[in-house]
């Protein structure tokens, strides 16, 4: 067996959580890779989830055989792998070059506990649960979720909270997804603007320092100066001290000059717009935005061949809120983003329910022709663009 093959074997087993493997290197194929334990039949089993585009894959594997597949997958198609079991916590890095670097953290209070008692529970656990498995899950208490009225003390979802609970799991399944474009060996700092009562902010800050070790400094800022109060308070509470709040506006904050992740969670109309140009002008790795009220375009769109359809209005909103969401993209493109516009939570939880992730690589798109023409189709002039270009984007 390889180093990576005699660490996953120990961890291949009923106390396994899961393991993640993401940072895929190429557009092609799955874009991440969940493995978790099942029982089927009273026998255990270890099962993969690929996530190709909107869809999922799952098969079930014996034990070698997902040894020899993980290490497959990591040699040939991805960057990084995290490993959750209640013996411990493993991070796999894969450089350019294909070398593993390995990092393993032993629970000494897992390792210790009884292997009969636990086998029991574990079993019961994994024969009741075919449920969808969270990132956060119900029947482990998280402190703040408490606080915030999610979760009971005894780590049961409140029931009129429900969603809330699966929008926080799966805006930390795009956090995940980007982990491989956070650096490892240094403070990394992520600022979110327009935090509202921070939901989002302590779920990232307990995902990236608590479960995943990261040396992380996470910045709240929100114009409501109660909100601010609020939320330092429980910072506080927790322990959190590189968490945060600030009250200010996104427009004029200067409050650092380099940033790694900037997130905007329903920011409103074109403040969404600023909190983007930033995130631009300070270089950062990683933009994840979930904009809200697109007012401006409604105002300025227009176009002859449209005229029938835009005479009513509902539609006209809709149309002009998706046009400045993918302009919104197209822009991060041109300047050195990939960019996707993804679904953030069901359209039966809330209308507001894209994400924009843009990972920078520097390649900047050549799209100037297509985008401009788009434009003046619909004599647009979006805040963005002045933002972003001098001058306006060329033909």
């Amino acid at each position: 067996m390889t180093e990576f093959q005699q660490i996953l074997d120990r961890y291949l087993d009923i106390r396994l959580v899961q393991i993640v493997i993401s940072g895929a290197r190429k557009k092609e194929g799955p874009s991440r890779i969940k493995i978790r334990p099942v029982l089927i039949k009273d026998t255990l089993m270890f099962q993969s989830t690929q996530t190709v585009g909107p869809k999922e894959f799952h098969a079930n594997h014996g034990k070698a055989e997902i040894l020899q597949l993980a290490e497959q997958w990591m040699s040939e198609s991805f960057r990084q792998m995290q490993l959750e079991s209640e013996k411990g916590n493993v991070n796999v890095l894969v450089s350019k070059k294909g070398k593993f670097t390995i990092k393993e953290k032993k629970n000494p209070q897992g390792m210790q506990q009884s292997c009969c008692q636990d086998e029991a529970r574990r079993k019961e656990e994994l024969s009741q649960n075919r449920k969808k498995r969270y990132i956060l899950e119900e029947g482990r208490p998280v402190d703040f979720l408490i606080d915030l009225g999610v979760m009971t003390k005894e780590g049961r979802i409140v029931h009129a909270r429900y969603d809330k609970f699966r929008q926080i799991n799966r805006f930390l399944e795009f956090v995940e997804d980007i982990l491989p474009k956070l650096a490892r060996d240094r403070e990394i700092t992520i600022l979110d603007f327009g935090c509202g009562k921070s939901y989002l902010t302590f779920a990232m800050y307990y995902y990236l320092h608590e479960l995943q070790q990261y040396d992380v400094r996470i910045i709240g800022l929100d114009l409501k100066e109660d909100v601010i109060e609020t939320c330092s308070r429980l910072a506080e509470k927790y322990g959190y001290e590189k968490l945060r709040f600030y009250q200010g506006d996104i427009a004029s904050y200067e409050g650092v000059n380099q940033v790694d992740m900037v997130v905007t969670l329903y920011a409103c109309d074109t403040a969404t717009d600023f909190a983007l140009a930033k995130a631009v002008s300070w270089g950062a790795s990683v933009i994840l935005s979930v904009p809200c009220c697109q007012h401006e375009l409604n105002g300025q769109i227009t176009s002859e061949v449209m005229a029938p359809v835009f005479q009513y209005g509902v539609l006209k909103e809709r149309i002009a809120a998706l046009m400045t969401d993918g302009l919104r993209a197209q822009m991060l493109e041109l300047a050195g983003y990939d960019t996707q516009i993804l679904e953030f939570i069901d359209m039966e939880h809330t209308p507001k329910n894209l994400l924009i992730r843009a990972v920078y690589t520097g390649k900047k798109k050549e799209n100037e022709g297509k985008l401009r023409a788009c434009l003046d189709a619909f004599s647009l002039h979006p805040t963005l663009e002045s933002l972003l270009f001098e001058g306006g984007i060329k033909e």
